[in-house]
């Protein structure tokens, strides 16, 4: 559905935000931002009656789509019940979230610490894996992101990290694997895994085991490529850990609640983390929320000694029942399971066909409703088609290319030299044959700048 337009409302919307809102990972003065009327299910549109297919999901969050009933309704009742209440109180709705988060994550990790989103969760789960070892270090992957507030931009390895990085708080990164650009020659997805964890062990033992904490990874890497880890290599890093008594970190902030066709993408992997972070898809973003899934034994680390951590939203009211709904929904209506098949039977050899077509996408990758095209300037040479961390006139073409997506009515998630095909998990297949036919003739703009 889409309501009248009323653009005279748009440009009043657009002038209050420009006079007093301040955004994030912007420079203010260069900022266009689109005044936004409303959203439902896969689409949102402005005040001018302009349409988007959301390829965004807005941050990877919206897994049940815009305006799920259910879950707005959960809201809703919840409000006119209890507002909010101090985390210190045990709370029926947020007991109820905690049980059902635990029920789906893996092995033993069945007690729940909520906080506001993804990044604090990361920060927790840092600080946990710190007390319960007593080390100080933890490693994460170069291209990985991990949140915004202190120790999670540190341990983020894209460019954003590079203004808050202050070498002092503790972090080590390395190359995690990725074979269409190896860092380790791989020639094979076998050699890719043997190579990159042959690099991590040699890291931790020179950086020296007895002083690492934790290892913390995406389980799939997502704004920094959809990068789906090769066989065995979550395996072999869980082996690493355990060797050396490292507490094993898999941020499942972007990944989790059906983004990969799984519950969480380590059910891929059959892989047990000690600690697991989530937020985004527990409940689309519709409240803020995120936390950390704990295992028993790190959980028995604070039975008697107080954690010295929280939050006064820790574990809201609104924000929980939002969770209850949307975790119940998804369940009710198979979402996990139409991800699964909207990118097995859909996405992917959707994908697979564009890249076929136009000598601008260099590798298509992903899972579920979770995908990349790694776009390029020379099929052979792999050059991308955009320098790294490119603005400005070095980045025209990847600005191109998002132009003619949105005038073709498709919102696209760009980062670097990429585009991320990242819809709702509620997406139907007909409109994920309408994204990849936005997307087929937007990619024209791309192969324009090849060679």
């Amino acid at each position: 559905m889409t309501p009248p337009a009323d653009s005279q409302v748009g440009k009043a919307v657009k002038a209050v935000d420009r006079a007093h809102v301040f955004h994030s990972w912007s420079a203010q003065g260069l900022i266009d931002p689109l005044p936004i009327a409303g959203a439902e299910g896969s689409y949102f549109w402005d005040y001018d009656g302009n349409r988007y297919l959301d390829f965004s999901s807005q941050l990877v969050n919206t897994n049940i789509g815009h305006q799920h009933p259910k879950v707005v309704a959960a809201i809703q009742e919840q409000a006119a019940k209890l507002c909010t209440i101090a985390p210190g109180f045990a709370v029926d709705v947020r007991a109820e979230a905690a049980r059902l988060i635990a029920e789906r994550t893996p092995g033993d990790l069945d007690k729940i610490f909520f906080t506001n989103g993804g990044a604090e969760a990361v920060e927790n789960a840092v600080r946990m894996a710190r007390l319960h070892t007593g080390r100080p270090k933890v490693l994460s992957a170069y291209r990985s992101y991990h949140g915004a507030t202190s120790t999670a931009i540190n341990l983020t390895g894209d460019p954003r990290r590079w203004p808050s990085d202050t070498a002092s708080a503790g972090v080590v990164h390395f190359w995690g694997p990725f074979r269409y650009r190896s860092h380790f020659h791989a020639e094979t997805e076998e050699q890719e895994t043997e190579r990159a964890l042959q690099h991590l062990e040699e890291l931790i033992a020179f950086e020296g085991p007895q002083s690492i904490a934790a290892i913390i990874l995406e389980t799939v890497v997502g704004t920094a490529g959809i990068l789906v880890p090769p066989p065995g290599y979550l395996a072999g890093v869980r082996d690493l850990c355990d060797r050396h008594g490292i507490v094993f970190i898999l941020d499942e902030v972007m990944a989790g609640f059906g983004r990969t066709g799984r519950w969480f993408a380590a059910d891929h992997f059959d892989v047990t983390p000690d600690l697991m972070t989530f937020a985004k898809g527990v409940n689309s973003g519709y409240v803020p929320l995120g936390g950390v899934a704990i295992s028993a034994e790190i959980a028995a680390t604070f039975d008697q000694r107080p954690y010295p951590g929280g939050l006064t939203y820790s574990g809201h009211p609104l924000a929980c029942a939002s969770a209850v709904a949307t975790i119940n929904a998804m369940a009710e209506e198979g979402i996990v399971e139409n991800a699964a098949s909207i990118g097995e039977n859909v996405l992917g050899p959707g994908l697979a066909e564009l890249a076929a077509r136009h000598p601008s996408v260099g590798e298509v990758r992903g899972m579920g409703a979770f995908w990349a095209l790694e776009l390029v300037k020379d099929r052979d040479t792999r050059e991308p088609l955009v320098p790294y961390n490119a603005a400005g006139p070095a980045n025209a073409p990847m600005g191109d290319f998002a132009a003619a997506c949105k005038q073709r009515g498709l919102w696209p998630f760009v980062n670097m030299n990429r585009t991320h095909v990242v819809p709702p998990c509620t997406i139907t297949e007909a409109e994920a044959k309408e994204g990849l036919a936005a997307l087929d003739e937007a990619l024209t703009a791309a192969d324009a700048h090849t060679v």
